[in-house]
């Protein structure tokens, strides 16, 4: 009896422990927290529990956030260098019709602007077959006015094209009729053909129809005596084509809900589009059905002659070469590389990323604080965006087509005389959810299906997106792209942007990345990925910290600018101000005279008004600092932001650009 007491009064004293300790850890949670997690815009990224105090760590701040020193002293200046006359007498109409993505488009406004100034003609503001109504968008927009301003990109231009809305009326029904030649010029048509082939046919029937289809209609490089007409190219891209204003503001509500936090952040674009993996084969990078997508997608390539190769090879045979994107697995290795923390704040760029959320999850990892627009923008904000839009058909799949008892009578009557075998077990159903998606019907059909309406409504939606994206991906602190100038001689979204970060604030932190060298570092550390040695990890900073300065600007002139002038506007379209920096830094000098050899020097108005502002900002640190390569570094080191001073470049670029050019 006293051992079965014992037993009860252990039990007893048991649960009672049980019950306190789960009272204990109530109590604690309830008042304790309330305060780990806020649903607002400051503080929607994970930081850790440490004061974001950099005053003792400014140096890693500057090498991973600070400008780089070598390009300080370029500034953007587009305007004519020499007397500049306005639009002469016009020969005529010049109606185009631009077909592809975000890239494309924006590359072939540019070239068709120049070939207008080049045969006197004035320009129709061009059609963007991605946004017609046909794509469904909202009643409220035209084709070029659903993602661009229309009164901005006009008024820009006025002293270098005359720019009109629409043909007039007589000519608008003669073009439906199709009185009028079209023409679709080649990628990179050089400036004779112009003059040769649509300049004769300009002048004779007042009206030519451009159709352009590859990115562009204007070879990247044209002869020095043209100069001219690459900063028309600049000055369109950069100043004249602005986004409507619900899309700049959307944006600029994204820049500051990413840093309202304080903290700066890094843009990236993994360039995972399925085009250019096709184009490329880099098919074995993925698995299961995007691998087939990307052979599906290369078969075509290759019977429309735009690829000439086979239809399956070995992916790792270009991705050595460098022509495949680093994925975002290895990416997230290389920025812990460089040093940047887990909880920076990264916002991943691009309207789609393909493989789906599957080849993130590696990235998500190692940076918690990884952001889209769809995390900091909620569906009516995005909704607001897109305009009042009409109701369309659902696109769902096909059922699957029952079999009626008297067909099953006549195949079981079929099958012979008894003992019959068993007949094979049925084919798996295929589901629903299995076929949902623009992918789904590689399920049940050997052949993509045309795109539906509700597609060809999302095809619209991308312009939107990848809008938002580049201004967030322009204004960033830092931006890292997965696949540039790829060798496709298609514009791709990372160099349009690179370009125009060089053009705005050249000394901006942007890496340009050597993806064959990085494939081979990363390649040669497989075995223990997460653990390189740290020799690996100096060699890797230090080459990627090279990417931002001038030896990085020297690659990319000779790899981007044949294939894409806005991906590199240097030298035509910068300025340089090396006399600020004196002659007391003398490698600072060397690499001036080095890079910027064939900048033009800057107008005196714009020197003063840059002493002004770095005055007013009490001078920049010295180049020394850029490079920190100390053991005693930790790689999880937060870092303090400091001023930026693009808004006061950005003011005195206004000033100088409402100025009179032959001044």
């Amino acid at each position: 009896m006293l051992f079965k007491s014992k037993i009860k009064w252990a039990a007893l004293i048991g649960f009672t422990l049980s019950i306190f300790s789960l009272l204990v850890h109530l109590l604690l949670a309830k008042y304790s927290g309330g305060n780990l997690f806020h649903y607002r815009e400051s503080s929607i990224f994970f930081t850790r529990d440490r004061v974001l105090s950099f005053r003792g760590q400014s140096s890693r701040y500057r090498r991973l956030w600070g400008t780089t020193r070598t390009l300080e002293s370029l500034l953007p200046y587009a305007s004519p260098r020499v007397k500049y006359p306005g639009p002469p007498k016009q020969n005529g109409f010049i109606f185009v019709k631009i077909y592809g993505g975000f890239e494309k488009i924006r590359s072939s406004i540019c070239d068709v602007v120049v070939v207008a100034r080049m045969l006197n003609a004035t320009l129709v503001i061009p059609e963007i077959q991605e946004s017609t109504r046909s794509r469904g968008i909202s009643y409220k927009f035209k084709s070029f006015s659903y993602i661009y301003d229309e009164d901005r990109f006009t008024s820009a231009l006025a002293k270098d094209v005359v720019v009109v809305k629409s043909l007039p009326n007589d000519m608008k029904d003669a073009m439906k009729k199709m009185k009028y030649p079209t023409i679709s010029p080649p990628r990179s048509a050089r400036p004779n053909f112009y003059r040769n082939e649509v300049l004769p046919k300009l002048k004779e029937m007042k009206v030519v129809k451009l159709v352009i289809y590859d990115g562009g209609c204007l070879q990247s490089i044209l002869p020095e005596r043209m100069a001219e007409y690459q900063r028309l190219r600049c000055r369109v891209a950069f100043h004249a084509l602005r986004f409507r204003s619900e899309i700049e503001d959307l944006g600029r509500r994204l820049v500051q809900r990413l840093r309202a936090s304080g903290q700066p952040y890094l843009a990236y674009h993994s360039g995972l589009i399925r085009e250019t993996l096709a184009y490329h084969g880099c098919a074995e990078l993925f698995q299961d059905v995007h691998t087939e997508l990307i052979q599906y997608r290369r078969a075509q390539m290759i019977k429309q002659k735009i690829v000439f190769g086979e239809r399956t090879i070995d992916s790792q045979v270009p991705r050595k070469n460098g022509s495949c994107p680093l994925m975002p697995e290895e990416v997230g290795i290389l920025l812990r590389a460089i040093g940047y923390p887990s909880d920076t704040i990264i916002y991943l760029a691009g309207a789609e990323v393909f493989g789906g959320q599957r080849v993130l999850i590696p990235f998500r990892t190692m940076f918690n604080n990884l952001v889209d627009r769809s995390t900091l923008l909620s569906k009516k904000e995005l909704l607001g965006l897109f305009g009042p839009e009409t109701t369309l058909p659902l696109d769902l799949p096909p059922p699957v087509p029952e079999v009626s008892k008297e067909k099953q009578l006549q195949e079981w009557n079929k099958a012979g005389p008894r003992p019959r075998p068993l007949p094979p077990p049925p084919a798996r159903r295929i589901y629903a959810h299995e076929m949902e998606g623009w992918y789904g019907w590689i399920t049940r059909r050997p052949t993509e299906p045309e795109p539906s309406p509700i597609d060809l409504r999302k095809q619209a939606h991308r312009l939107l997106l990848n809008a938002l994206d580049y201004i967030v991906s322009v204004e960033a602190d830092a931006f890292f792209p997965g696949f540039d100038n790829d060798g496709s001689n298609w514009p791709d979204f990372a160099s349009l942007v690179m370009g125009h970060r060089l053009y705005e604030l050249a000394a901006a932190k942007t890496y340009r990345p050597d993806r064959k060298v990085m494939g081979n570092l990363i390649d040669s550390i497989r075995e223990r990925l997460y653990t390189p040695k740290w020799n690996w990890t100096l060699t890797v900073r230090e080459l990627l910290n090279q990417s931002v300065g001038a030896d990085g600007l020297m690659r990319e002139s000779l790899r981007a600018k044949p294939r894409n002038f806005l991906a590199y506007p240097l030298p035509e379209c910068l300025c340089s101000a090396a006399k600020l920096s004196g002659d007391s830094n003398q490698t600072r000098a060397a690499v001036d005279q080095l890079l910027h050899g064939q900048v033009d020097e800057c107008p005196s108005r714009m020197l003063h008004d840059l002493l002004t502002v770095r005055g007013a900002y009490g001078g920049m640190e010295e180049a020394a600092d850029e490079r920190e390569t100390s053991t005693n570094d930790e790689l999880d080191d937060q870092h303090e932001p400091e001023e930026d001073i693009k808004p006061e470049v950005a003011r005195i670029w206004e000033q100088d650009e409402e100025m009179d050019p032959d001044d």
